[in-house]
C-alpha cells in the first residue's frame, strides 16, 4: 500500500502497563517503527513497569531501543482490591493530560486487566510473532547447567481477584505438587493484582527461593520466556500465555482454577478447576509432562503484525471513527479436564453366549470392573430386550463406580498395522456371518450357512438339544439334572466320552470355522489368527487341518493360537469401543 501524498503520518500511541502486555505489543511497535514514512510512534509506560518489586520492566523497553515519551506512576501499593480501584482512578486522573499533550490519532492497548481499563477509558491482539532460535544458553541461564530441553517445568500463577482465597489455596497445592514431582522448575512471581502479596508469602513459607529444584524469578524477557515454554516438558499455572501462545508449540499445559474460564483452549491444555489436595495436580503433572501435542493456530498464525499495520494504514483521518464490534464464532474446546480423566474410561462389553448373555464394564486397562450374567432367552426379540435392559443397568451402576462409559462393543475384530479396523459404519469384522455353505442351517442374522450357525455356542446348544430330545446325547458316565438346560458343554462332554454323533457335530462346526478362516486368510493375509472363547480349544486342531487342506500355499504358514485371556470375548468386545474412542489422529 502506497502512502497518499496529501495524507499526513498516522500518530500512534502505544501504552503498556506490564511485562505481559508489552510482550504482545512489542512486535507491533517494531512494525510501526520500521515504517516511519507512514507512522509516528509515541510510547507511554505506566503500571507495574515502574515498580522495583516487579523487576522495573520498563528497562526492557529501553533495551529494545524505544524512546519512552511518558512515564506515569499509577500504582497504589497494597495489592488488594481497594488498591486496584485506586490505581485505576489515579491513572484516569493522569492520562488525559498526557493524551492532550501527545494528541495521538490512534491508541493501541492490550489486555483486559484493571490497568488496561484505565487506558481504554481515557482513549475512548496480536499473539505469537517471530521468535529467536533456541539456544541451550537460555535454558542454562535460567534453570542451571544440568537441565535439558523438555526436562523442566515453567510455573506462572496469578491471583484471581474475584476469589483470592481460592487462588492462594490452589497456588499452595501447586507448589506442594511440584515439590513432590521433583523436576527442575522455573517459577515466576505473580503479577501485581490483589492477592499477589499473599502468594509471595506462600512461596517464601515453602522455601521455594532456596529449594534446589526451583528457580524463582520476578521477570524473564519475553523472547527468552517464550523459548523456555516452547521447550519445557510442561507449563503449569493460570496465565493466559498457557492457553494462548504456548499452544503454538504443542507444549503440554496444566491450567489451574477459574482465571481462564471462557477462553478457547487447544488440545494441549488439561484443566484442573479445583482441588482439595495436591493429588489431582500431581496426577495432571504425570499425565502431561513430556508429551508433545500438535501445534495449534487457535490464536493466530504469526502474521498478526502485518494485518494490524495494514489496518492502521487503511484509516482515513478525515472520517470520524465509529466503534465496531466483531464476535468470532464460538468453537467447542478440545482441551481436557482432569476430573474427566480421573474417571475410569470404560466400555460396556456384550457377549451373546449359547446359554448365557453377559454384559461387563471393562476399564481401559482391560480390567473387568463388574460383570452381569442372565440366562439366554429363546426368541430374538427377548434377547434384544434383555441386552438393552442389562446395558441400562450396567450404565447406571457405572456412574456409582466412577466409570465413564464410552460405548458398547459386540463382535470379533481385525487388527491391521496395529490398528483395529472399524469399517465405514463400524460393522467391520462380522466374522461370524461369513457364509460357508449355501444350504446350511438358519442363522440368527436371517441368512443361512454362516459360521455362527455352525460353530457358535447357541448353534452347539441347538444341536445338543436335538440329540438329547432323540435320546442320543447321553452316554455312560453322563447325566443332566432335570432343572438344568442342555447346552454346548454337554455336547463337548459327550464327545469326550466317545459319542460319535457329538464328535461329528463338533467336527462339522470346526470345519465351518476353518473355512471361514481360510476366506479371511485369502482376503487379509494376516500373520496371526487368535481363536477365543470356551470352544476355541476344541476347534483349533480342525481349523488347522482345514487350512492345510483348503488354503493357498502362500498363507498356510499362518500361526493359529488359542487366546489365553480369562475373558477374551468380553475384552475383545470392549476393545472395539476403547480403541476407537481414545485413538488420537493428528
Amino acid at each position: 500500500m502506497e502512502k497518499k501524498e496529501n495524507n499526513r503520518k498516522l500518530r500512534v500511541c502505544v501504552a503498556t502497563c506490564n511485562r505481559a502486555d508489552y510482550s504482545k505489543l512489542a512486535p507491533i511497535m517494531f512494525g510501526i517503527k520500521m515504517e516511519p514514512e507512514f507512522f509516528e510512534l509515541d510510547v507511554v509506560v505506566l503500571g507495574s513497569h515502574l515498580i522495583d518489586d516487579y523487576g522495573n520492566t520498563y528497562r526492557m523497553i529501553e533495551q529494545d531501543d524505544f524512546d519512552i515519551n511518558t512515564r506515569l506512576h499509577t500504582i497504589v501499593r497494597g495489592e488488594d482490591e481497594a488498591a486496584m480501584v485506586e490505581s485505576v482512578g489515579l491513572a484516569l486522573v493522569k492520562l488525559p493530560d498526557v493524551l492532550n499533550r501527545l494528541k495521538p490519532d490512534i491508541m493501541i492497548v492490550h489486555g483486559d486487566r484493571f490497568d488496561a481499563l484505565a487506558l481504554a477509558t481515557s482513549a475512548g491482539g496480536k499473539s505469537v510473532g517471530p521468535l529467536m532460535t533456541l539456544s541451550d544458553t537460555i535454558i542454562r541461564m535460567w534453570l542451571g547447567d544440568d537441565v535439558k530441553s523438555k526436562d523442566y517445568i515453567v510455573a506462572l500463577q496469578h491471583p484471581v481477584t474475584t476469589d483470592i482465597k481460592h487462588s492462594i489455596k490452589m497456588f499452595e497445592l501447586t507448589l506442594d505438587a511440584l515439590i513432590s514431582f521433583n523436576k527442575r522448575t522455573l517459577v515466576l512471581f505473580p503479577n501485581i493484582d490483589a492477592g499477589s502479596k499473599e502468594m509471595v508469602r506462600v512461596m517464601r513459607k515453602k522455601g521455594i527461593e532456596h529449594h534446589p529444584n526451583f528457580r524463582a524469578v520476578k521477570h524473564v524477557p519475553f523472547d527468552q520466556f517464550i523459548q523456555l515454554v516452547a521447550h519445557a516438558g510442561c507449563m503449569i499455572g493460570n496465565s493466559s500465555c498457557g492457553v494462548r501462545e504456548v499452544g503454538a508449540f504443542g507444549t503440554p499445559v496444566i491450567n489451574l482454577g477459574t482465571r481462564q474460564i471462557g477462553r478457547e483452549t487447544g488440545e494441549n491444555v488439561l484443566h484442573v478447576r479445583d482441588a482439595d489436595t495436591q493429588d489431582k495436580i500431581l496426577q495432571a503433572l504425570h499425565l502431561q509432562f513430556g508429551k508433545q501435542y500438535p501445534c495449534s493456530k487457535i490464536y493466530g498464525d504469526g502474521n498478526a503484525v502485518p494485518r494490524i499495520l495494514k489496518f492502521l494504514k487503511s484509516i482515513d483521518l478525515q472520517e470520524p471513527l465509529q466503534k465496531k464490534f466483531c464476535f468470532p464464532p464460538v468453537k467447542d474446546n478440545i482441551s481436557q479436564d482432569i476430573d474427566h480423566i480421573l474417571e475410569t474410561l470404560s466400555a460396556l462389553a456384550v457377549d451373546l453366549g449359547g446359554t448365557n448373555l453377559r454384559v461387563a464394564i471393562v476399564s481401559m486397562k482391560g480390567e473387568i470392573v463388574k460383570k452381569y450374567t442372565q440366562f439366554n432367552p429363546k426368541t430374538y426379540e427377548e434377547r434384544i430386550n434383555l441386552i438393552l435392559q442389562m446395558c441400562v443397568e450396567a450404565a447406571a451402576e457405572a456412574v456409582k463406580l466412577n466409570c465413564r462409559i464410552l460405548g458398547v462393543g459386540i463382535g470379533g475384530g481385525i487388527i491391521h498395522q496395529h490398528e483395529l479396523i472399524h469399517g465405514s459404519s463400524f460393522c467391520a469384522a462380522e466374522l461370524g456371518h461369513i457364509v460357508v455353505s449355501l444350504d446350511g442351517p438358519d442363522c440368527s442374522c436371517g441368512s443361512h450357512g454362516c459360521i455362527e450357525a455352525y460353530a457358535s455356542g447357541m448353534a452347539l446348544q441347538r444341536e445338543a438339544k436335538k440329540l438329547h430330545d432323540e435320546d442320543q446325547l447321553l452316554v455312560e458316565g453322563m447325566s443332566v439334572p432335570k432343572d438344568e438346560a442342555v447346552g454346548a458343554l454337554h455336547l463337548i462332554q459327550a464327545a469326550k466320552l466317545g459319542n460319535a454323533k457329538a464328535q461329528s457335530i463338533l467336527r462339522t462346526a470346526g470345519t465351518a470355522l476353518g473355512l471361514g478362516v481360510v476366506n479371511i486368510l485369502h482376503t487379509m493375509n494376516p500373520s496371526l489368527v487368535i481363536l477365543s472363547g470356551v470352544l476355541a480349544s476344541h476347534y483349533i486342531h480342525t481349523v488347522k487341518d482345514v487350512i492345510r487342506q483348503q488354503a493357498l500355499s502362500s498363507v498356510q504358514d499362518v500361526d493359529v493360537v488359542v487366546s489365553d485371556l480369562v475373558e477374551p470375548a468380553l475384552l475383545g468386545a470392549a476393545s472395539m469401543v476403547l480403541d476407537y474412542t481414545t485413538r488420537r489422529i493428528y
